[in-house]
């Protein structure tokens, strides 16, 4: 082969791996390929380093407790496994139980000034706040796959939802203080009974209202419809010391409480 021929040739062959490299197959869509997109060099060496995808996905999970993360309606295909160990991890105990551990503090130096005239209030969420939806999200993806509420609400009518045993005790204590307990839950009315059955098989007893969606509810966003139950025990003389939601949407809005704590919760996202 000629010298000219031989220098067209390796021209041609580096031609060749230069587009390989600038413009490779495509792939599914993943979130670490659009990152990639926007970083140098450098910052793809820190990402596509060893546990980058779990650093991602704790950073995603953490964000979603932040409420920087918003209105998402499914978790990320590549967090879809972190999540699910998360869930279901003695860490995700340990910090449900730190927030009970902060609500604990607080109840001890706010019930002093109690007037003990039966309108001291606290609120309770119901799922995944007293009673936990995690063995029905452990069959179906862990948030992967967008909600199906006709599914949900199936499992819901068995009324198998295991208690959160660090709320079950909290929940108690507070009574035990002399607040009036009100649960304010997302579900819909058609599932009081099976509702109420699950928390009293549970150990839940002794709430002063369960609050549940009526069809005029259905189109409201979920903040809305609580601030308004909220609204309603104020307007009836109740004094709201404290929420405890594992959601943004258990809080916004007003009246708020003098405290609020949140519990973990990155398989879904309730507005």
């Amino acid at each position: 082969m000629a010298i000219t021929d031989r220098l067209l040739f390796l021209c041609a062959f580096a031609v060749t791996i230069i587009i390989i490299i600038i413009c490779p197959a495509s792939a599914d869509w993943n979130i670490l390929n659009q990152l990639r997109k926007t970083q140098t060099q450098t910052q793809r060496g820190a990402v596509s380093g060893g546990g980058s995808l779990k650093n991602f996905c704790e950073s995603w999970r953490f964000n979603v407790e932040l409420n920087n993360v918003r209105g998402f309606e499914v978790v990320p295909q590549e967090c879809i496994d972190f999540i699910g160990k998360y869930m279901t991890s003695t860490q995700y105990k340990a910090d449900c139980q730190r927030a009970v551990e902060e609500c604990q503090l607080y109840l001890s130096s706010c019930c002093c000034t109690l007037k003990g005239d039966g309108k001291d209030a606290w609120i309770f969420d119901v799922d995944d706040t007293l009673i936990s939806t995690v063995p029905y999200f452990k069959k179906h993806g862990f948030g992967g796959n967008k909600l199906n509420l006709t599914s949900l609400e199936g499992w819901m009518q068995k009324s198998e939802a295991p208690a959160l045993e660090h709320t079950l005790r909290l929940f108690h204590e507070i009574k035990e203080k002399g607040f009036k307990v009100f649960l304010i839950s997302t579900r819909r009315e058609s599932l009081r009974d099976a509702t109420v059955d699950n928390l009293i098989k549970e150990g839940y007893h002794g709430w002063s209202g369960l609050v549940l969606r009526d069809l005029e509810d259905e189109n409201k966003h979920v903040k809305n419809y609580k601030a308004e139950a909220r609204k309603r025990l104020v307007n009836e003389g109740y004094r709201i010391w404290g929420i405890i939601g594992d959601q943004w949407s258990s809080f916004d809005g007003s009246p708020s409480a003098k405290r609020t704590f949140k519990l973990p919760n990155s398989l879904y996202y309730i507005s």
